[in-house]
């Protein structure tokens, strides 16, 4: 079995670019500053489905996204969650909380209409990230 990224993530992001174990995704909704880590590998859906070391590479990739997040928006708080309720697809959310954004305190999903990047904020910010990044 290869590995695919799952179409429903595919549609709804913008490729930053490849970790070792991850790639990195930008949700495409300006409500929030919001990264999505995909493990690249073939029918994992949970945390898990990786062995130990997997598991640790996989902690240091979020680490380093979230402070590449941090490092180009502002924001109040970090969340990070592996829910998939949508997506099977083991995946890993990174999203910036800010008392002023669309949804706070309450969940990100489903409350507030995304809101598209313009493309040429969208390209700036995925620029920030790979150089945060380093890729």
């Amino acid at each position: 079995m290869t590995w695919s990224l799952h179409p429903k993530l595919s549609e709804l992001t913008t490729e930053v670019g490849d970790l070792p174990l991850s790639r990195v995704l930008l949700e495409n909704d300006s409500n929030y500053p919001w990264l999505i880590l995909v493990p690249r590998m073939a029918g994992i859906s949970e945390l898990i489905d990786l062995d130990p070391n997997e598991q640790v590479q996989l902690l240091g990739e979020i680490d380093a996204a979230s402070r590449a997040l941090k490092a180009v928006a502002t924001f109040e708080k970090l969340n990070i969650g592996a829910l998939g309720n949508m997506v099977k697809q083991l995946h890993v959310h990174v999203i910036g909380r800010s008392s002023t954004d669309a949804t706070w305190p309450k969940p990100v999903w489903g409350l507030a209409k995304p809101v598209p990047y313009e493309p040429e904020a969208r390209n700036v910010l995925v620029k920030k990230l790979r150089h945060e990044l380093k890729m």
